[in-house]
């Protein structure tokens, strides 16, 4: 485990955490402390100092107060556990295997998966049986999923190349991030302060990205901070007409994503233009109407 200064770009600390691959890091909110998990089959908990030097040896504490775990498993399954208890609380089987699980931490019971079947699926625990939005943009699978503090928004990244930001509560993403360099992206972190995401690919670099793309760095002076929630306010005005609404969702994206989003359109327009023509020929209720959000559902087990 590296610790890492954003202002210089530097190594601080290095520590031999797990034995093996370290798999994932989660800091608390309070960022007193964070998780570390393994192949060595743990979870530490470790603590950092005020000047960001680590302590050589974890926690005893593991879980802290968290009571509902929730895990992604290789039988496809999202299995949810109650500490308190010794049997799994619920689980629900989807149709392609889930990679992360990632937990709204202003919604306590709402949590979002990436999956491989390009989509990511935002359930409510207390109701698995269908998912309350299906988060649809991806051209492959997606590998890793990571919200803002604020639980609005959250990040993915995916094995098309790209890192994506969604709005919890919309179906398509509002940023796509992407260079010609960065090949397949394995996780994506949203930083404490909402204002960076980070993001992990397959050349072994670390790149670091605005949440909004067009905000300024640094420190604005009173009439720059006007202007900009002036202007931050006329867009949100005029975000329904349509020449704004074009240029504002108006992104360019590689050649390869671009052909495989009209690929993956036309093979949904032709499944919907087959079933409805099956339904039309078909005998009342015979070709029942699926909605979109249960066909990745296979059974839920309480």
């Amino acid at each position: 485990v590296k610790v890492w200064s954003l202002a210089k770009r530097s190594c601080l600390q290095t520590i031999q955490a797990h034995e093996g691959m370290v798999q994932g890091l989660c800091m608390h909110q309070s960022g007193r402390y964070f998780f570390s998990v393994g192949n060595d089959k743990t979870i530490k908990q470790w603590s950092l100092s005020e000047c960001g030097q680590i302590e050589e040896e974890p926690q005893s504490t593991i879980l802290g107060k968290t009571n509902i775990v929730g895990s992604c498993a290789s039988d496809r399954s999202i299995i949810l556990y109650d500490m308190r208890g010794a049997a799994p609380l619920r689980k629900v089987i989807l149709k392609l295997r889930s990679n992360t699980i990632a937990w709204n931490p202003m919604e306590a019971f709402i949590f979002t998966v990436a999956n491989e079947d390009y989509n990511l699926y935002s359930f409510d625990m207390r109701k698995l049986s269908m998912p309350v939005t299906v988060h649809m943009d991806h051209v492959s699978a997606v590998m890793d999923v990571d919200y803002s503090p604020t639980g609005r928004e959250f990040a993915s990244a995916g094995y098309d190349k790209v890192v994506r930001i969604f709005p919890a509560d919309r179906t398509h993403s509002r940023e796509i991030y992407h260079t010609k360099r960065m090949q397949r992206v394995e996780t994506v972190r949203w930083s404490l302060d909402n204002k960076y995401i980070l993001s992990g690919s397959d050349e072994m670099n670390i790149r670091i990205w605005k949440a909004q793309a067009s905000e300024k760095l640094g420190v604005l002076k009173p009439r720059e901070k006007t202007a900009f929630n002036y202007n931050s306010k006329l867009k949100e005005k005029f975000a329904f007409h349509p020449e704004v609404k074009r240029i504002s969702r108006h992104r360019h994206v590689p050649k390869m994503i671009y052909n495989q989003q009209k690929e993956m359109r036309i093979i949904r327009q032709s499944q919907k233009r087959k079933e409805a023509n099956r339904r039309k020929h078909s005998k009342p209720g015979a070709v029942p109407f699926v909605p979109e959000r249960k066909k990745s559902i296979i059974k839920e087990v309480e």
